[in-house]
């Protein structure tokens, strides 16, 4: 496994958000589902809504998180998402 490729989860302040600017980042939906998904590009994500399970491909554990977590999912992450309650996201790729 590639220990590089992990997924972190915070519970931001809103320092933090402010910082980032987290407000003005675009926002995507998804149903509930199940889906695989790569990235190409580091992804940060602040949960709105929902609550979601991200099994990496690569052997790693799965991540779970929801309201009010900050997510960052790294570049070359090749993962199945789970979305479990509808999920609403801002987001930023790096």
């Amino acid at each position: 496994m590639d220990s590089t490729l992990h997924i972190t989860v915070e519970k931001p302040d809103t320092a933090k958000l402010a910082s980032l600017d987290v407000t003005s980042w675009p926002t995507w939906s998804k149903e509930v589902s199940k889906f695989p998904w790569s990235y190409h590009s580091q992804e940060i994500a602040y949960i709105l809504e929902g609550e979601v399970t991200v099994t990496p491909k690569n052997g790693g554990n799965p991540v779970s998180f929801g309201v009010g977590d900050l997510v960052t999912f790294p570049a070359g992450l090749s993962c199945i998402w789970e979305v479990k309650k509808p999920l609403r996201k801002h987001y930023q790729f790096s």
